[in-house]
Parts: C-alpha cells; structure tokens; sequence
C-alpha cells in the first residue's frame, strides 16, 4: 500500500474557550503515531473529529486513502479499530453478548481471536460490563479492537489504567500488529513512556496546537539538553532553544543540537523531556 493510513490537513475546531487550530499531520501505512498533550490540549478532541464524532469547522480528513466525507468511507469502516477512553459498552452485557453483536457487524469479526485476547488479559467473558474495572474494560475495548481484521487502530489513551504488567502485554500486541506493513496505529496517551516504547513517530499538542511532529528517532538525535549560565542563554540564536528552565544556579536548556556552542557537552533527553520542556510557560 502507498497511500497513509491519516492525513490531516488543516483541521480546525473552535469552542468558546479552545480551539483545535490547523492541525496538520500524517501518518504512513505500517507506522505508530503517538500523540503527546497535557489535559485539554485537544487530543481527544482530534481523534473524535477523526471518527466523525464530532463536527469540523474547517479541514479534511482521509483515513485509509479515503475522505471520511465521501460514501466510499462507509465501506472502510470494517478496516479500522477504535478503543476511546470511554470504552463504552453497554453495562447489563457481557462479553459473549458483545462477541454475538460484533458478528452481526464487522465483515471479518474473528469471535476465536476476541476470546483468546481476553484470555490473556484475564478478563471474564460472562460477567457484566458493569462489574469491571477501568482497567478491564480497557482490555475488553482492545480486545474487540483487533478482533475485526482492522487496518488502522485509532487508541484514546488506551492504557489507562492498566498496571505495568498489563500495559506491557498491550504495548507487546500492539507492535505485532503493525509487523504486517499494511497495519498502522494512532494512540494518545499519559503515559509518554509507553509512546516512547512503541512509536515511531511522535506529535506534541498544546493548547489545541501542534508544537512539534517528527519521527521519534530523530527527534532523539536532534535534541539534547545544555547546562549553562544565563550569559550563555542569552547568547544562543532565538532558534536553537525549544524550552528552558532557568534557576538561581544557571539554566537547563532543551536545544537543537545543531546550534549547540562548539565544544558544548549535551545531555540526552528522552520524549518525556521534550514534553516537559516543551509545555511549560517559559516555552518560546
């Protein structure tokens, strides 16, 4: 396949008191693409404006190769699996309830694949929705994910609320699952560790904006992390600095290596640095 799996051009959505602003972003066929933001920075709002959940001002959407807007689109639904932070199950069903309904809807529903996921998450299949955990029926959402031969999962902080064992079983399927070159992910998540783990590309928002988009790999290479005076602050290009924490004893400065003084040691940074450096207040 040539076509990406998302592309996003100049998505907009306006409320009285945010805006997601002009978003652009695409994601290749057989890639992760994780989604980094603070509470409110618009990343749920994204992956409902995605699905049709909610209604665009302005932008277009293609999932699949296909513009959500077209009727070609209802086809393409079979081919993309959707776990949100709400997963949504009626509460008075159980499992093997939910196993028959899915059947009914998804062209290629795989009832032996569902049941062996929940197998090994250790969810019961003949207990009410109502009676799980958050943790569970974030496994059961997963679970149904990719029991429908999808192409595409779209993932709204999916690991939540799963302990570190589960999450690690998770992040395991995940990176099977986009192993055939045909299959590609979108997840947000809290919990940047996990996107550091399983992404290959990572995008910022902040306050409905997109600070930063590029392959993870790069991104580590690209940045590191320089302690320095304020006098050497001062100093450096406008353009070098991406964020900065400056205390009684000197600044600590995310920068772009490229500008870094001749000689400079630079500390590593990982993706939860660049997140923190890059959303607080001093931020240029």
């Amino acid at each position: 396949m040539t076509e990406n799996a998302i592309q996003i051009e100049n998505l907009t959505k306006a409320y009285p008191k945010f805006k997601l602003q002009n978003l652009n972003l695409t994601l290749p066929t057989g890639c992760i693409l994780g989604l980094i933001g603070e509470n409110g920075a618009g990343k749920s709002t994204t992956i409902r404006l995605l699905l049709k959940l909610l209604e665009r001002d302005s932008g277009k959407v293609e999932l699949l190769g296909t513009d959500i807007d077209t009727p070609e689109f209802i086809s393409r639904r079979n081919d993309i699996g959707v776990v949100l932070d709400e997963v949504g199950f009626p509460a008075q069903l159980n499992a093997r309830q939910l196993d028959r309904i899915f059947s009914d809807t998804y062209a290629r529903w795989d009832s032996e694949r569902f049941f062996s996921l929940l197998r090994q998450f250790g969810v019961p299949d003949d207990k009410p929705f109502q009676s799980y955990s958050r943790g569970m029926k974030m496994k059961a959402g997963i679970a149904s994910a990719l029991a429908h031969d999808a192409k595409l999962l779209i993932l709204d902080e999916a690991t939540s609320g799963l302990d570190p064992v589960a999450r690690e079983e998770v992040l395991e399927i995940l990176t099977d699952f986009t192993r055939d070159e045909t299959h590609s992910i979108l997840i947000s998540s809290h919990i940047v560790s996990d996107l550091e783990k399983l992404c290959d590309y990572i995008a910022f928002l902040h306050k409905g904006k997109l600070l930063l988009f590029e392959e993870k790999d790069r991104l580590l290479e690209n940045y590191g992390v320089l302690q320095c005076t304020e006098q050497t602050l001062d100093a450096l290009p406008k353009e070098a600095v991406v964020g900065k924490k400056v205390g009684k004893y000197g600044a600590e400065v995310l920068l772009r290596r490229e500008f870094a003084p001749r000689g400079a040691q630079l500390l590593p940074c990982n993706i939860e640095d660049l997140f923190v450096y890059m959303v607080k207040e001093e931020t240029l």
